[in-house]
């Protein structure tokens, strides 16, 4: 008689939910390898010595909170690689961390990165369009901000919409530096004071690139400093799942209600433009076997200059060159390399029609299919 062994379950990922306490220590209880995707806008440790005014000698809602402040660099230096340590175990084999700051402590966490084993992918700048002024007039305006891009390890994998950032930049290739608003009007939250409910909130058009850009619907997001909760709610409404941390309740309450009140995008407005490597391998061998295209049918190059015939093998032939789509049309071109799906078209009711339409069909047809 075989014996059953019975395999002991792990805890349960707290999908959607806000967790109270200190980042590193509810992140050491949660299942490793378990996130696909950390967003980290953790104290920047300003080292404030007084109050700021502005011109008129009224006061600036600066930064002064106690979690902002560290005895000392080297205080700051343990905090910061202990929460990395624990956000890595984290993170899945193919995870990657955004982290930002400012430049009081990003130089600081950027060497505690590479440290700890993570991989540098980018440093993105966050140019604000609308940054607050120097009121002392003694440096210059801080008009930015600092985000690092890192894969869990070198060589690891992770995910990069390219296509899709693309369309964001109306067809331009993004870059990376990113003019954004600040939170001003109505995206900024306010308590039951009519205060700033947080006084670094981010503003969700800069969650929304990073999400689009390095995440997929059904990914899980972690923001270990959760704040009034801007990752949750970009990622509730991209159909991501998220986990927040947060110590503070005044922040956890006004999270909370924000997020209650946000409702995700329908499934086809979250679809996004995806890389050509991405979609699915399509063999020209199965336009043949489909009887798409007939075997000794002739096909013709972009320039008109050349044709060739079809085999019943999904290869061509043409001017005593055999092979693949690819291989004919490079051969004929006399050039190295050739892309056969937008070299080749064929006719059909005396139209030329380039044969990756036919590809696309197939594509189409395998999206389609239920999972």
């Amino acid at each position: 008689m075989t014996k059953m062994t019975k395999i002991k379950e792990g805890p349960m990922l707290p999908l959607n939910t806000i967790l109270a306490g200190d980042c590193i220590e509810v992140m050491n209880s949660l299942p490793e390898a378990s996130v696909d995707l950390i967003f980290a806008d953790p104290p920047y440790n300003l080292q404030l010595k007084g109050d700021l005014h502005r011109p008129d000698n009224s006061q600036v809602d600066a930064v002064d909170d106690a979690w902002d402040q560290f005895s000392s660099f080297a205080a700051y230096d343990s905090f910061t690689q202990d929460w990395l340590k624990a956000a890595r175990r984290l993170l899945k084999p193919n995870g990657a961390i955004w982290v930002i700051g400012s430049y009081h402590n990003i130089f600081r966490v950027g060497a505690a990165l590479q440290d700890a084993g993570y991989w540098i992918l980018n440093d993105v700048v966050w140019r604000k369009a609308n940054p607050m002024p120097n009121f002392r007039g003694k440096r210059f305006t801080n008009a930015h901000e600092t985000m690092i891009w890192a894969s869990k390890e070198e060589g690891g994998k992770y995910t990069f919409n390219y296509e899709a950032l693309k369309s964001l930049n109306e067809g331009v290739q993004m870059r990376s530096d990113w003019v954004l608003p600040i939170c001003t009007g109505h995206e900024r939250l306010k308590n039951e004071a009519g205060d700033k409910a947080h006084p670094t909130q981010k503003p969700e058009s800069l969650l929304h690139r990073i999400l689009v850009g390095s995440t997929n619907p059904g990914d899980v997001i972690l923001d270990p400093f959760f704040g009034t909760g801007t990752t949750g709610a970009v990622a509730k409404m991209l159909g991501r799942d998220y986990i927040g941390i947060e110590r503070e309740e005044a922040y956890r309450e006004v999270a909370e209600k924000r997020l209650k009140g946000i409702r995700k995008f329908d499934r086809e407005a979250l679809q996004v433009s995806a890389s050509k490597r991405a979609e699915p391998r399509v063999p020209f061998g199965q336009l043949v076997e489909r009887g798409m295209l007939r075997p000794g049918e002739e096909l013709y190059s972009i320039n008109k200059r050349h044709k060739a015939k079809v085999r019943a093998d999904g290869t061509l032939i043409g001017d005593d060159v055999k092979g693949s789509i690819h291989q004919v049309g490079a051969a004929l071109e006399g050039a190295p390399s050739c892309n056969g799906w937008t070299y080749w078209h064929f006719k059909r009711d005396g139209k030329t029609v380039p044969i990756d339409l036919l590809r696309q069909q197939i594509r189409a047809e395998m999206a389609d299919r239920p999972n």
